[in-house]
């Protein structure tokens, strides 16, 4: 008798273990049950779905960095902005996005004519490199402001003037009175320097530089060292400006260009300065 209840202590133990495989198991089935649910509920509650939306692939380039991003043709550059932050981790305010000048925010990819493969420009700095700058851009501006706000208009002043007096150049850019347009692709050409010289400007924006080009050489002037762009209307040809780029703390530091087309200010402005003035 006691060898039957021997042999049967193994079968009853090995019955017990089953069940509890069993359990384990099932147990194991509703534990990765309920990881593939939570997973399904975090997909679902991301972003709004992009399927069947017109896509176009863009190349971002930032800091030296390039990234590959498909995005919907009919989204805005607010949208694109918060496409670049995830990719690099720079917030949308503190990015300036160019393609073919500044990208406007309200407007969509389709409307500013985006197309496959184009490289998209991102300019912009870190909280840390902003706080790390002495004197903010705002600051000299507001105080160039209130200089200008001073003085006789800057094209009667005798320094002007004896460049003026040429006349317009005749191989100047045409220009467009009341209008506002990007930045051409070519080089802003035909125009004078303080010196009587022609001069042409070139805003090489996967670099973020402005080339200034003279007959005797071209300046490469990184953007972020531009701390001021002075312009004003041409007497007689308000169609035209002259224009300054103030490369250094002081106005003896300031670059002069006249002749510079009207509908071309805004666009330079925006591209060399930027919208917001946190430098």
């Amino acid at each position: 008798m006691e060898a039957e209840v021997t042999q049967k202590v193994p079968e009853v133990l090995c019955e017990a273990a089953g069940q509890e495989d069993v359990a384990g198991t099932d147990q194991a089935s509703f534990a990765d049950g309920e990881s593939t649910s939570a997973q399904s509920a975090t997909v679902s509650n991301g972003e709004e779905s992009e399927e069947g939306k017109e896509m176009v692939e863009v190349k971002i380039i930032w800091n030296k960095n390039k990234y590959d991003l498909k995005i919907p043709l009919d989204g805005t550059g607010a949208k694109l902005k918060e496409k670049i932050h995830t990719l690099t981790g720079l917030p949308p305010a503190m990015q300036k996005v160019m393609y073919k000048g500044l990208l406007p925010e309200d407007k969509t990819l389709r409307e500013i004519k985006v197309t496959n493969g184009a490289k998209i420009m991102v300019v912009g700095s870190t909280i840390n490199d902003v706080l790390a700058v002495n004197t903010p851009k705002e600051v000299i501006q507001q105080e160039v402001k209130a200089e200008e706000n001073k003085k006789e208009p800057l094209c009667r002043q005798k320094q002007h003037r004896k460049v003026l007096d040429k006349g317009k150049p005749e191989d100047v850019m045409p220009s467009v009175k009341g209008a506002k347009e990007r930045l051409p692709t070519v080089p802003l050409s035909g125009m004078y320097n303080k010196s009587g010289g022609k001069v042409r400007l070139t805003f090489k924006l996967e670099q973020d530089q402005l080339w200034i080009g003279t007959k005797e050489r071209t300046e490469k002037i990184p953007m972020g060292s531009i701390k001021n762009v002075v312009t004003e209307p041409i007497e007689g040809h308000e169609d035209y400006h002259m224009m300054a780029f103030q490369l250094g703390p002081t106005e003896a530091s300031q670059y002069w260009v006249y002749w510079v087309p009207a509908q071309f200010v805004d666009a330079i402005k925006d591209t060399v300065l930027g919208k917001w003035q946190y430098f």
